[in-house]
């Protein structure tokens, strides 16, 4: 053989051994996981961005244009918006999540699926770096950093990228032992395992089974502790070993997420993480799922040469969250750059004890008395009437109920900029703004005075919801905001 053969088929061989057939059909399933986050995605933006974020929204993108500059926060809707310019791009983010869904990209060459995917980042990411308060969550910065790794996996036709495939799995690691840690540095119920007596009572957003585990025995409470801490500080280290170890670790943090989807509202954060999982397994432990012959796939040395130098590129940056996990000043859900490539993940640092809640509530009497009667506005899955059984949404995300959560947590008189416009809206009665929550106590005419009141709640007993069928019981604490009136209403 002549000598210059020599390092050709050395380079050969380690690209035979950086692209396998071996994870084809963890590529389908991932693809067609992906697409369905990008489809919810862009359905919850179409639904909600305008109310919120629009020209008239509660914090609107062209005030928000005003502050930061293309570099600091990218985004297409620098060079324009209106709400009819926004609505196409959500709608193109729908048609194109849908093609991706039923699997167009692999009648295509790797190139052409891979705009496709990019397409579909570039727009997302461009919602996400104008959505402020109401888009600043940890699943927002998941979903693009998993969906510029999609853009290079490639399709059906060509051999899987194991760098990807290693990136992925990475990514997985540093959500997972992130959480963990993250607990382990922060909050003394993560170590004393007290901390699930309070949190399905006082996570964000609760569903029927969330007050059905908060009623497990206290043993049961410290079994999920103490599982919490194996899924998310031991598991996850498996997802680096051969197989069958990391289908084995994908396998359980799976059962683990499960769990979490049951026992709350959570947006996408653990179907996407179910999704990443996906990465784990081998053709031959999917098959066993999956009934389908796997066809002999093709090198491309374009799609290859891409393939490393990203790697080489999301490598580098993994320097800044890989620092971070072992911090002594742990960041959570933090990016490091403005296109959100490699990121830092964690939740729940630190538990909430008691469950607070604003009752925002309307009356159409233009004098206030202490006689006068008062009715409360009803949100689609935060708890308002203690009657009403905490609803399932997840993956369907509510982004104006989630950051009443967080308004909650401040005092009277320190309102977030869109809290005091929400309350504006609801006085001027905008039918945009009502949309968004589920029950409009005065559906002819807006109120004269609205009013925000601060309450405990906490979970019946099952003893106690059998005696009242209340879900909840819940004590006043304060007024929040006192009677505000808009003008115009009072010269009616």
């Amino acid at each position: 053989m002549p000598c210059t053969s020599y390092p050709k088929a050395h380079m050969e061989s380690i690209l035979n051994h950086l692209f396998s057939q071996d994870y084809s059909l963890a590529r389908m399933v991932f693809q067609r996981g992906m697409a369905v986050i990008y489809l919810i995605a862009f359905i919850v933006a179409l639904n909600q961005f305008r109310p919120l974020l629009g020209e008239t929204g509660l914090l609107p993108v062209t005030d928000y244009m005003k502050r930061v500059n293309f570099w600091q926060e990218p985004s297409i809707f620098h060079w324009h918006y209106s709400d009819r310019f926004f609505a196409i791009i959500a709608w193109l983010g729908i048609v194109l999540s849908g093609v991706a869904l039923i699997g167009f990209s692999d009648k295509l060459p790797w190139w052409g699926g891979a705009i496709i995917w990019a397409i579909l980042w570039i727009l997302y990411l461009s919602i996400v770096n104008v959505g402020q308060r109401f888009y600043s969550f940890g699943w927002e910065t998941m979903l693009l950093e998993a969906g510029f790794l999609t853009i290079f996996i490639g399709n059906s036709r060509i051999a899987v990228p194991l760098l990807i495939v290693f990136l992925l799995r990475w990514m997985l690691f540093r959500l997972e032992f992130g959480a963990g840690m993250i607990k382990m540095r922060g909050d003394e119920c993560w170590r004393d395992l007290t901390c699930m007596n309070y949190h399905h009572e006082t996570q964000p957003m609760g569903n029927w089974f969330s007050w059905h585990f908060h009623n497990l025995p206290t043993w049961m409470h410290k079994i999920e502790v103490l599982g919490n801490h194996f899924f998310q500080l031991i598991v996850p280290w498996g997802l680096f070993f051969p197989q069958p170890v990391a289908a084995i670790s994908g396998l359980l943090i799976i059962l683990s997420q499960l769990w979490l989807v049951l026992s709350g509202n959570f947006s996408w954060l653990n179907w996407l993480t179910i999704v990443l999982c996906i990465s784990a397994f081998n053709n031959a432990q999917l098959s066993r799922l999956i009934p389908q012959s796997v066809a002999e796939l093709k090198q491309s040395v374009s799609h290859q040469v891409t393939v490393i130098l990203i790697s080489i590129l999301l490598i580098t940056l993994s320097w800044w969250p890989l620092r971070n996990l072992f911090a002594k000043r742990q960041l959570m859900n933090a990016g490091f750059n403005s296109l959100h490539l490699v990121n830092a993940y964690g939740a729940f640092g630190t538990i909430t004890k008691q469950r607070m809640e604003i009752v925002i509530e309307g009356t159409d009497e233009l004098i206030v008395r202490p006689e006068t009667p008062w009715k409360a506005y009803e949100f689609k899955a935060k708890p308002t009437d203690p009657h009403r059984r905490p609803p399932q949404f997840a993956p369907y995300h509510l982004r104006l109920d989630w950051l009443m959560w967080f308004q909650a947590f401040r005092p009277p008189g320190n309102y977030e900029t869109w809290f005091v416009r929400f309350v504006e809206k609801l006085l001027q009665g905008d039918e945009a703004t009502l949309k968004l929550i589920k029950h409009n106590p005065f559906p002819d005419k807006p109120p004269a005075f609205i009013r925000a009141r601060y309450y405990r709640y906490e979970f019946t007993t099952p003893e106690e919801r059998k005696q009242t069928g209340q879900w909840w019981k819940r004590t006043f604490v304060s007024e929040y905001m006192q009677p505000v009136f808009l003008k115009p209403n009072l010269e009616r």
